[in-house]
């Protein structure tokens, strides 16, 4: 489902389908969907696996590259071995290095197992059609809770009472929506998600992760 489809589906759920009264513009429904997105990927990381290549007489890769990184899962050197040799390393800021006790000549491939951002443009998405649900979940809670936010004290057409309606609502849903990330997150998968047992958390990138 892409953005405006997603964004079509959440005036639906917010009532908000009259085009010459919209109570939120286009911009702020992307926003919202935006921020779920994100908040999703940390739990449902889109994941990816490249190919670096080694420098001469070092042992540090740039992950620049890899654009939107959420985490480094493994890391694979030599790459063509059955079964694949995971190695440790350590991250720190856009440098991997790799801790082997062999310096690696220049020009071997160097795999990288890592989790990404997923997304959510104008023409596409990366977010499983089994979770549309629950970026709708998100994104409408917090658009709920950012009117009743700008409208309290304010005269409602609706009433005096409609924010504290679209507050109500919007927690309900946001509630809905960390459930689900609770229960579909990668820490909660049945299936293991690391290719090796680390000696640390690899959330925390500022440290030596490794069997």
């Amino acid at each position: 489902m892409d953005l405006p489809t997603m964004r079509a589906r959440l005036r639906k759920d917010l009532h908000d389908e009259d085009s010459a009264s919209y109570r939120w513009t286009d911009g702020e429904l992307d926003r919202h969907v935006q921020h779920a997105v994100r908040e999703f990927s940390l739990a449902v990381p889109l994941e990816a696996k490249t190919a670096l290549t080694t420098t001469a007489a070092s042992r540090d890769l740039s992950i620049s590259g890899l654009t939107d990184l959420v985490a480094i899962e493994a890391v694979e050197y030599p790459t063509g071995q059955y079964p694949p040799r995971h190695v440790r390393y350590s991250i720190w800021l856009a440098a991997l290095t790799l801790l082997v006790e062999a310096v690696p000549a220049g020009g071997e491939n160097v795999n990288v197992y890592w989790t990404k951002l997923q997304t959510i443009d104008a023409t596409s998405s990366t977010v499983p059609a089994r979770f549309e649900d629950v970026i709708a979940d998100g994104a409408g809670g917090y658009a709920a809770l950012e009117w009743a936010s700008f409208s309290t004290n304010r005269i409602n057409a609706g009433g005096r009472e409609v924010w504290r309606e679209y507050l109500a609502w919007g927690q309900e849903r946001l509630a809905t929506f960390q459930r689900a990330l609770a229960r579909h997150g990668r820490r909660n998968a049945v299936r293991a998600r690391r290719l090796y047992t680390p000696a640390a958390d690899p959330v925390d990138q500022s440290t030596v992760v490794g069997p």
